[in-house]
C-alpha cells in the first residue's frame, strides 16, 4: 500500500467513470449520478489582450466530487427528485462550500463537514420545495487529498477496495436496518424483512439524517458509490472481484452493470467508480 500522501495526483492519473441503466423491469431511470472536478479560476471580464492571449485560467483540479442519488420508487415522479437533489448540491458546492480551507489543517476539519451537510440540507429543502410528493437518496464523496468525505442519506451503498479487502463505508438508512439497531431484528430477520428497502431517511423524505464519515486516501484504493439497482442483484463478494479485476474504472462500472441485468435488472442501475493508475516509483 502507498502512503497517502507520499504523492499528490495529477490529473493524468485519475480514472473515473460512471454509467446508469434503467434495468429491464422499468421504463423510466430515476437514478442520477454526478462526476465534477473541482477547480479555482480567474474570470476575466475586460482586457486589453484578446481573451486568448492569456491562456488557460483554471487551476489544476483541487478536489473531485463524485455522487449518486436514487428517486425513491412508489413515488411519484421519482426521476424529478433525484434531479432537483443533484442540481442543488452541484450549485451549493459551487457557490457557497469553501472546499480549499480543509487544505489550512485538520482542526478545520468539522467546520468543512458542515459545509457537507448544508449541501444536503440545501438538497432536502429543494426537493421538498420544488418537487413536494417525492424523495430520494444520496450517497457523495469528496475527495480533497489525502482525505475523502462521504455524506449518505437513504440505501445507495459506497464501497472502498483496500488491500483487496471490500469495506462497506455507508450504511442502509432503512426501517430494517433501524429495527436492527433498536434490537427488534436480528441482521438475518433484515435480510428477509418486507422494511429492507423502506427507507427510514430521504432527501425531501419526512426525515432527512445524514451520515458523514471522514476517511484517509490511499493510492491503491477503488471507490464505489452505486444505488440498490446494483446490490439487489450483484453480491459484495461478486463486487469485490470486480474491483480486484484491475480493469479500468469503465471496464468495472460496465461489468457491474451487466451483471446486474444478468441477474435480474428489476430496478434501475447505476454504478461510479473512481481509482488511481498505478504509477511507476523510482
Amino acid at each position: 500500500m502507498m502512503p497517502a500522501d507520499s504523492h499528490l495526483p495529477h490529473a493524468q492519473d485519475i480514472d473515473v467513470h460512471g454509467a446508469t441503466h434503467p434495468g429491464r423491469v422499468r421504463t423510466v431511470n430515476e437514478d442520477q449520478y454526478l462526476i465534477a472536478s473541482m477547480h479555482k479560476l480567474l474570470r476575466v471580464h475586460g482586457s486589453s489582450a484578446s481573451p486568448d492571449a492569456l491562456g488557460d485560467l483554471t487551476s489544476e483540479s483541487r478536489g473531485y466530487l463524485f455522487l449518486v442519488a436514487d428517486g425513491v420508487g412508489g413515488r411519484p415522479d421519482g426521476e424529478i427528485a433525484s434531479w432537483t437533489a443533484v442540481r442543488a448540491i452541484a450549485e451549493h458546492v459551487t457557490h457557497v462550500m469553501r472546499f480549499y480551507a480543509i487544505r489550512e489543517g485538520k482542526s478545520r476539519e468539522a467546520l468543512f463537514l458542515e459545509e457537507l451537510q448544508a449541501s444536503v440540507a440545501a438538497g432536502h429543502a429543494r426537493v421538498r420545495e420544488e418537487a413536494a410528493g417525492t424523495a430520494t437518496t444520496l450517497t457523495m464523496v469528496v475527495v480533497l487529498w489525502p482525505r475523502a468525505y462521504l455524506i449518505h442519506v437513504g440505501d445507495s451503498r459506497c464501497y472502498r477496495l483496500r488491500d483487496g479487502e471490500l469495506q462497506l463505508l455507508s450504511q442502509d438508512q432503512t426501517m430494517a436496518e433501524a429495527l436492527v439497531a433498536a434490537g427488534a431484528l436480528t441482521p438475518e430477520a433484515a435480510a428477509a424483512s418486507e422494511w429492507k428497502h423502506v427507507l427510514a431517511s430521504a432527501l425531501g423524505g419526512d426525515e432527512a439524517t445524514p451520515l458523514t464519515v471522514p476517511t484517509d486516501c490511499y493510492w491503491d484504493d477503488v471507490l464505489l458509490l452505486c444505488t440498490d439497482g446494483v446490490t439487489k442483484h450483484v453480491t459484495d463478494s461478486e463486487i469485490r472481484d470486480v474491483l480486484r479485476s484491475g480493469g479500468s474504472a469503465e471496464q468495472m462500472t460496465s461489468e457491474l452493470l451487466s451483471r446486474a441485468l444478468t441477474n435480474g435488472g428489476s430496478d434501475n442501475i447505476t454504478a461510479v467508480v473512481g481509482r488511481l493508475r498505478a504509477r511507476e516509483i523510482a
